[in-house]
């Protein structure tokens, strides 16, 4: 059973709390996020002023992209994230992070869910995308390192994905659209930035309780949607 957040029973701290971070992001994504996020978040009417109802944001992404947003109390665990996926329903944690965690959450909250991931399911290229990881995790085994490696091309493209737009590395991963410190930290001239490899990033150790280490670029967005099919060979090779 999902656990439902009403805004209007949000606490003024809560709206505090969102409002400080929408302005700190826009203002740190001027010129780096991709695109398609930036688009999104204008068309979806998202306001600094207040936490956005859930409900109501469902209906518009469904009315632009067919997904639904499926709110949840805390975080899936991978198999069951997967499985929303595939259905093309998308997680939203409602709680939201404290003021001590700003500029790094260690787990996904509401404002890393809503203003991080939200408005990238408006592009068609990574909602499919998302969708095929879902149905290809569910084909997997339980336990299978095929499983490790899809949860692996998830993290290093909608967590921490960066696109090469005009020459430029564009951010479109939620866990640096809403991330200041992860922002800063993937800017830094001295973090690797490579180019994205699709069998490197499944062969890629997982990190999610501190910045990363490197974060891969895709040389054009199109090659999100090409690697789809290249998935099945690739899947659980040394």
């Amino acid at each position: 059973m999902f656990t439902k957040l009403d805004p209007a029973n949000a606490t003024g701290q809560d709206h505090l709390i969102w409002k400080i971070l929408f302005d700190r992001q826009t203002a740190l994504l001027h010129r780096r996020a991709a695109p398609a996020f930036s688009q999104a978040l204008a068309r979806l009417g998202f306001r600094r002023e207040a936490i956005p109802d859930i409900d109501e944001l469902s209906a518009n992404v469904s009315k632009y992209s067919g997904w639904q947003l499926a709110p949840v109390g805390r975080p899936f665990e991978p198999a069951a994230f997967f499985a929303r996926l595939a259905e093309r329903q998308f997680p939203v944690v409602t709680r939201i992070r404290p003021m001590r965690a700003f500029d790094f959450s260690p787990e996904p909250d509401l404002f890393h869910d809503l203003f991080g991931h939200v408005p990238m399911l408006l592009d068609e290229g990574l909602a499919n995308f998302l969708h095929a990881l879902g149905q290809a995790y569910q084909a997997q085994p339980v336990g299978s390192a095929a499983r490790e490696q899809l949860w692996a091309l998830y993290f290093f493209t909608a967590e921490f994905g960066l696109v090469q737009h005009e020459g430029q590395p564009r951010l479109y991963g939620a866990g640096l659209l809403s991330s200041a410190g992860e922002i800063h930290h993937c800017v830094n001239e001295n973090t690797p930035r490579p180019v994205f490899d699709l069998a490197t990033v499944l062969h890629t150790p997982v990190t999610g309780t501190r910045y990363q280490n490197q974060y891969f670029m895709l040389p054009a967005w199109e090659q999100l949607t090409d690697c789809v099919a290249e998935l099945a060979g690739l899947l659980a090779v040394a």
